[in-house]
Parts: C-alpha cells; sequence; structure tokens
C-alpha cells in the first residue's frame, strides 16, 4: 500500500515522502497514529504541487540572496563603539554591532550569518565575510572608530 508521511518516520522516510509500505502497517499504525496518510491520486497530486511550490519559492530565495551577495560584496560600513585614547575598545565589536551598522545602511542581515574570525578589540579596518546562505557569502569592510 503506498502511503504519504506526514511527519518523519523512523525506518520508513522523511515527512512528504510516498512510500510503500505492508497494508496492515499502514491501516494499524501509520494511519492510526496519524503518521500517514493513504496516498490516492488527488493527495498525490496536490503533494507534486506543494512541492513544485516550494521549489520554485526556494529558487526565488537563492536569486534574491545572490543578488543581495552581489550587491554588498566589497561595501564598506563603519561601526561606532567607545574607545580608550589608545584605540583599545571598550568591550569587543561582535556580529551584532556588524549587524546594526549594516540595517542602518539598509542592509537587514542576521547577526547569526556574520562571520569574525576573532572579536575586534582595536580601531581599525577589518575584512569581515557574511555567510548569507549555503554557497552563498559575500566580504565587507568594516572600519571600527571612536566614538
Amino acid at each position: 500500500m503506498k502511503v504519504i508521511l506526514l511527519q518523519d518516520v523512523k525506518g520508513q522516510g522523511k515527512k512528504g515522502e510516498v512510500i510503500e509500505v505492508n497494508e496492515g502497517y499502514a491501516r494499524n499504525f501509520l494511519i492510526k497514529k496519524k503518521f500517514a496518510e493513504e496516498a490516492t491520486a488527488a493527495k498525490l497530486n496536490d503533494l507534486n504541487m506543494k512541492k513544485s511550490a516550494a521549489d520554485f519559492h526556494r529558487a526565488e530565495e537563492v536569486k534574491a540572496t545572490r543578488a543581495l551577495a552581489a550587491e554588498i560584496n566589497g561595501k564598506s560600513f563603519t561601526v561606532k563603539i567607545k574607545a580608550g585614547q589608545n584605540g583599545k575598545v571598550f568591550g569587543s565589536v561582535t556580529g551584532a554591532n556588524v549587524a546594526e551598522a549594516l540595517s542602518l545602511s539598509g542592509y537587514d542581515i542576521d547577526k547569526k550569518k556574520i562571520q569574525l574570525s576573532q572579536p575586534i578589540k582595536t580601531v581599525g579596518v577589518y575584512d569581515i565575510d557574511l555567510k548569507l546562505m549555503e554557497g552563498i557569502s559575500a566580504k565587507i569592510k568594516i572600519s571600527v572608530e571612536a566614538e
């Protein structure tokens, strides 16, 4: 019997997959516990439509992220932070500070996507990697200035 999994089932498959199982197992366990539903022609068609829509939206998201990466790559941004007289920063510049500087320039990028190799503790210019999506990254320059 063919069933469509409604959630992940260990040893059988992941949510949304169509699998072939014994009729007793399907009726007495998978369907009864709402882990799966019987794969009728209408439900298979709905599943295919949902998958194609999800693929389309994923492709659009990747396209938009690549455009953002191309636009932001190589740009310079300024982070102002309190610092002592010798240029030593009180605390350190974090991904949140960099994300705030980017948002002031109109780029909404999550602080978790900002890759700092080490904490920035002095005033100066630094190269920073942004990992926007798997396989899509950009490099920006951050100028750390004292307030």
